[in-house]
């Protein structure tokens, strides 16, 4: 198999494993099944390309004047947008969709630091 192959499939796991622990933790985050997270990691990878920059570039201002905490709520407005494409993927509300992207990008972090 190639080695950027595995890498990717490691990736794509670490940061499934990363989105479970975030849906036990956080109220009013329910995402149900292993292919339903799977494919919302995908759907949240694919989404982080090619929606999160613009939306980056339009709210620098905003995010700047925030010293950069505005940027969860960019994470948000993408878990909250990949959710509304999945059935078996809930966020309840924006509250959760915050907390649900802080919790994400920390979890992230440490297990891709762990296991990669």
């Amino acid at each position: 198999m190639n080695s950027t192959l595995v890498s990717f499939l490691g990736h794509w796991l670490v940061s499934g494993l990363a989105l479970a622990i975030t849906a036990a933790v956080i109220p009013g985050f329910r995402i149900r099944g292993f292919f339903t997270i799977l494919v919302a990691v995908f759907l949240i990878g694919v989404a982080n390309t090619l929606i999160w920059p613009v939306l980056f570039v339009l709210t620098l201002p905003l995010t700047i004047v925030t010293l950069g905490l505005f940027v969860f709520v960019l994470n948000a407005i993408i878990l909250r947008l990949c959710a509304a494409f999945l059935k078996d993927f809930e966020i309840s509300g924006w509250l959760s969709a915050i907390f649900g992207a802080m919790i994400l990008a920390i979890m992230s972090t440490i297990l891709h630091r762990m296991l990669m």
